[in-house]
């Protein structure tokens, strides 16, 4: 498994909950994103970042994504050059599912 960060400062900060507002409106495009196990979205605590960690089948499906398209977009709705950052995840512990995966 692959765990991508993605960061990007916004132009302005925002509350709780109009960065809920934004996040809800761009989340039905992640849904049957091919190789994508999860997607957290972040708000930094002083407002003025936002982003996502990604759990990823593998890099290549996470490349795929982060395409000249996709950094278009981060662009166009945000104002800033997102930055990705990978990490190779070779046990993931689910508290929820109560499980221990390792990939």
């Amino acid at each position: 498994m692959i765990t991508a960060v993605v960061q990007f400062p916004i132009r302005q900060p925002v509350t709780r909950e109009k960065a809920r507002e934004l996040f809800s409106a761009t989340a039905p495009r992640y849904r049957e994103v091919q190789g994508l196990v999860r997607k957290y979205y972040l708000l930094s605590e002083d407002r003025t970042s936002v982003g996502g960690v990604y759990l990823w089948n593998s890099r290549a499906e996470a490349e795929r994504m982060y395409n000249g398209e996709w950094r278009a977009f981060i662009r166009e709705r945000y104002g800033a050059e997102p930055t990705v950052t990978y990490f190779d995840s070779p046990v993931i512990v689910d508290n929820a599912a109560g499980l221990i995966q390792e990939a």
